[in-house]
């Protein structure tokens, strides 16, 4: 790792040993990808081969079963040479995560093909579903849906009319606020259901290819649903797994900030190999020092999300902490960025090299909306210490 050495608790094995494979053929790829706006095809199947996306899945579909430290360990790791890859890994892994919430006819339907099937997800309820004879019919617009170019499988939130809220619908998440959310359900669909509006076009993050999607009138089986409130409570009704069993916002933050972490760390490596001869100044080491502080306390904050989730307590105070953890790393990630700038100077920032892609990748994956105090964290975090807001 660029910035101190990696814990001892985070043995280089397993996942980690391969993520280390993934992250040198993705650096090596990293600029091409990035001017494509799309990952390369053996950096796609590597991130499958190292078992992102088997991570979380149960044993009896030939899932690892993983735990939340070694994947976020992992996904740091492949983040450092490219953060579109680590970006797309995470999610694969997440969105195979929220996959286990289906009923098992639907689980085998997925998995059918092993447990190394490509799953993207589309969180937001952008759609709208209708019940039918033989399930749903699904139809909607899903922006920013993250390599959705090599899902074999997507999973689409949509709202549902009221009479179809499952009993304790109307009840309390953890970590959310009173006011239940609006009734919706997931959605399986294999590929060839969508179509897919080439959108995506940022200043960062240009390879994770997140496009928009477009579904009209889909069939889906009852079997490929669930009631989101199964993901927002963390009760899951088809799975026993305690990985499988914890409230949506506890995890929600990590899945985006792990890829940005080694995005940032694969930054500070890039502006101190520049610094060289001349440019070894006393400021320059300064500014290292200052942005390698910043960077190790975010990624402190991010392993404490990953062990808490690997835990058993599941309370609110808990998930207020996690969304606190989760900005406030992402804030110290984008705090790095202005010293590595002063390093890096006008050169770190030609077309092509590895600093400036990292720096436009920390400030666009930092941005997501689970990563913002203003969007939930400030809240689920001052309800859980202070009590909840008067009328």
């Amino acid at each position: 790792m660029p910035v101190d050495s990696m814990p001892d608790t985070a043995a280089r094995a397993g996942l980690l040993a391969e993520a280390e494979k993934v992250r040198l053929l993705a650096a090596e790829r990293a600029a091409e990808a990035d001017g494509r706006q799309a990952l390369d095809a053996d950096v796609v199947a590597a991130v499958r081969a190292a078992g992102f996306s088997r991570h979380l899945v149960a044993a009896r579909w030939g899932g690892t079963e993983g735990t939340f430290r070694e994947l976020t360990a992992a996904v740091i790791e492949v983040g450092t040479g490219c953060a579109a890859t680590a970006w797309c890994a995470s999610l694969a892994a997440y969105s195979a995560r929220i996959a286990t919430h289906l009923p098992e006819e639907g689980q085998q339907a997925v998995w059918a093909a092993g447990p190394d099937v490509g799953i993207a997800t589309g969180l937001m309820p952008a759609g709208r579903a209708t019940p039918a004879a033989d399930g749903w019919r699904l139809s909607g617009q899903w922006d920013y849906v993250s390599g959705v170019d090599d899902a074999d499988w997507l999973l689409l939130c949509a709202l549902v009319p009221p009479s179809d809220e499952a009993p304790g619908a109307g009840g309390q998440a953890a970590g959310v606020g009173t006011q239940a959310p609006p009734p919706a359900r997931f959605f399986a669909l294999p590929r060839g259901s969508w179509t897919v509006p080439r959108t995506w076009d940022n200043v960062g993050m240009r390879a994770t290819g997140s496009h928009t999607v477009l579904v009209e009138n889909a069939a889906v089986p009852a079997a490929l649903s669930f009631d989101r409130m199964a993901l927002l409570t963390g009760r899951n009704p088809a799975s026993p797994l305690p990985a499988h069993n914890l409230p949506l916002q506890l995890v929600s933050g990590l899945p985006f900030v792990a890829p940005a972490t080694g995005a940032a760390l694969g930054a500070w490596q890039a502006a101190a190999d520049g610094v060289v001869g001349r440019r070894r100044t006393s400021e320059n080491e300064v500014r290292l020092t200052r942005a390698a502080g910043r960077l190790a306390a975010a990624r402190a904050l991010v392993e404490e999300n990953a062990a808490v989730a690997d835990g058993t307590e599941r309370s609110r105070a808990l998930v207020g902490r996690a969304e606190r953890n989760a900005a406030t790393a992402a804030e110290l990630l984008r705090e790095a960025m202005s010293p590595l700038l002063g390093c890096a100077g006008t050169g770190g920032l030609a077309g092509g090299g590895a600093f400036q892609r990292h720096w436009r990748d920390v400030t666009t994956a930092t941005s997501h909306v689970v990563l913002q105090y203003e969007t939930s964290a400030a809240r689920t975090y001052t309800a859980a210490r202070l009590g909840p807001t008067r009328p």
